[in-house]
């Protein structure tokens, strides 16, 4: 059992190394990751415009139908 998956992992390493990554090898840290960590603001940044956008117009309908067909009285 042990030497199908020592296999496996060596064959998965060497697959990975043949890989083209989107940074230099060289570099260290973080800075390894900037081209990650800019995307990945970018999407949260796009995704919270997108929602505050949907949130506005879902209240502006609400309050609209509240006042078209009456808003029910608690």
């Amino acid at each position: 059992m042990i030497v199908p998956s020592k296999s496996f992992f060596s064959e998965v390493r060497v697959e990975l190394m043949k890989a083209s990554w989107p940074w230099d090898p060289k570099e260290k840290g973080m800075k390894k990751y900037k081209e990650l960590t800019d995307s990945t603001l970018i999407v949260v940044i796009a995704m919270l415009l997108l929602s505050g956008y949907v949130a506005g117009w879902d209240f502006i309908f609400n309050m609209l139908m509240g006042y078209l067909f009456g808003a029910p009285k608690a």
